[in-house]
């Protein structure tokens, strides 16, 4: 029996994000799993916009940053042959990744973290920590944002079963599996 079969992997559209995309999408092709992947469109950053800003266009170009984030997500996920779903949601980030996760009876949430300490994290807070926190769940993070370039889906491919921190996969995951 597989220890995943729904995965479910935030995206932001990053370069960096595209680490826990991968992830993710390696994690899913060795358990055969299926991936929902999400963009959370955070309306709650947009709230205190002055009244003459028109919404439509800023909600708009949010719309369609969403888009290409889960076109990139769905080509990676062809690439890998890991069936994927995606979704575009409104609303604070780590709620709605919660919710997400419960709701669509997910059992994994790989999301990535810069991995923020001290003022940083004070002020900015971390999506990653209030899902961990909050999460029913389980949450991997993958740490995110060190200046490595994600591998391209041409170089994800001919290394195989190896993860973007350049171990086995399969291994890693019954080495995890048999301690618990």
């Amino acid at each position: 029996m597989p220890l995943y079969d729904r995965i479910l992997v935030p995206t932001d559209g990053s370069s960096e994000g595209e680490l826990a995309v991968c992830h993710a999408l390696d994690l899913a092709a060795v358990h055969g799993a299926s991936v929902r992947a999400i963009y959370v469109v955070d309306t709650a950053r947009y709230a205190g916009m002055p009244m003459e800003t028109t919404w439509e266009g800023v909600g708009d170009l949010l719309y369609d940053d969403a888009e290409a984030a889960l076109e990139t997500v769905r080509e990676l996920a062809a690439d890998r042959n890991v069936d994927v779903e995606t979704a575009v949601v409104e609303g604070s980030p780590s709620r709605e990744i919660i919710t997400h996760a419960e709701e669509t009876g997910c059992d994994l949430v790989v999301m990535g973290t810069h991995g923020r300490g001290g003022i940083d994290r004070l002020l900015l807070g971390s999506v990653a920590e209030k899902v961990v926190r909050g999460s029913s769940v389980p949450v991997l993070t993958v740490r995110i944002g060190d200046g490595e370039e994600p591998p391209s889906a041409a170089e994800s491919a001919s290394a195989g079963e190896t993860s973007a921190a350049g171990t086995d996969v399969e291994s890693s995951v019954s080495d995890a599996t048999e301690t618990g």
